[in-house]
């Protein structure tokens, strides 16, 4: 996911030891020093908003963030232009504006919608995009900058040389790695919540919207296994793809097998709750020995269906517990192992 912020901490070097250089070097080292920290700060919120942990158990950051650009802001607008250029002053000036306007409106809607995210799939792809969207805004913003940054340069004889190795870097991979993840993760997400749908109807006993939701769960199961065989690897990490698979084609089995098994323990259970009452109705004497071979028949019927939902549902709640544990064990590992630490 596309959410982290470009590099601005540069190394400068100059060529031309003219006092016009020294002056223009030390203009914009003026600036460099309000955005270097705020933008390594920006890097682990929105680092930290990506994944691991929610917006909103990281809001104190978001606040402090809105407060130290605000202030950089106002430092920046009362700087002087440069020898009658004022371009590279205002660039500064609006990557201020737009990086408080996107964490005070962008990313608190993000807070509002995380509360939701997982009440339905189309919540959460809508979330995980305004997480796209607004760190696409904070990208933008760095390249305005870095671009104005640059003619301001060219124009003092001041080459910048962009510090690939650091931060930069950091921000290319996790990029990357996210991007990853987060296409795995809709993917895993999509059935994960299409199976609670039909666990709420088994429960309720719903015959009908269990083999609406057990035909969806077979369909995003289906589909899911497909769209995993075309998923770029991050650096030919397979073990995402690979703890999806699984916990798909449990998700397959469960609504190809499974359903079976649970729709004829409804229906056994159901009709022998209409035999019982019709047996019940009639006095002992009256019961032929029809009657009595009947009940008995539909006692055993029910008690074989019982048996086998049973150990159904406790071979699936320890597969799927497996499954998904192993899931969020692999998601958990992929990212710490790729997702580069610290600043």
């Amino acid at each position: 996911m596309k959410n982290l912020l470009l590099p601005l901490s540069l190394l400068i070097s100059i060529f031309s030891y003219s006092q016009s250089t020294t002056s223009a070097v030390e203009y914009m080292d003026y600036f460099t020093a309000e955005y270097t920290k705020i933008q390594k700060d920006s890097w682990d919120y929105t680092k930290s908003v990506s994944h691991g942990r929610s917006a909103r158990k990281v809001e104190k950051k978001r606040v402090e963030l809105i407060q130290s650009s605000s202030a950089a802001l106002n430092k920046a607008k009362g700087a002087k232009e440069f020898e009658g250029n004022a371009s590279y002053r205002d660039s500064v000036v609006e990557y201020f504006e737009l990086l408080g306007k996107v964490l005070r409106e962008d990313y608190a809607e993000i807070v509002d919608m995380e509360e939701i995210a997982e009440q339905s799939y189309d919540l959460m792809e809508a979330y995980m995009m305004a997480r796209d969207q607004a760190g696409e805004k904070m990208k933008a913003a760095s390249k305005m900058i870095s671009r104005e940054q640059r003619t301001f340069a060219e124009g003092h004889n001041i080459t910048i040389i962009e510090d690939d190795s650091d931060l930069s870097k950091k921000m290319e991979i996790a990029d990357m790695v996210y991007d990853h993840y987060n296409e795995v993760y809709l993917i895993f997400f999509k059935s994960y919540k299409q199976e609670l749908y039909l666990l709420e109807a088994i429960e309720r006993k719903d015959v009908s919207a269990i083999e609406q939701n057990r035909n969806a769960l077979l369909e995003t199961a289906e589909e899911g296994l497909l769209k995993l065989q075309s998923i770029e690897l991050f650096e030919d990490d397979n073990s995402m793809i690979e703890a999806t698979e699984a916990l798909l084609a449990f998700y397959k089995d469960e609504a190809e097998n499974g359903v079976d098994i649970i729709l004829n323990f409804i229906e056994q259970n159901e009709s022998f709750a209409k035999m019982k009452m019709a047996f019940d109705k009639k006095k002992p004497k009256d019961r032929t020995k029809e009657d009595v071979e009947e009940f008995n028949n539909g006692v055993n019927a029910v008690n074989s269906s019982v048996k086998e939902y049973n150990e159904l549902n406790e071979v699936s709640n320890r597969d799927r517990s497996e499954a998904i544990d192993k899931w969020n064990t692999t998601a958990e590992r992929f990212t710490s192992k790729h997702v580069p630490k610290g600043k």
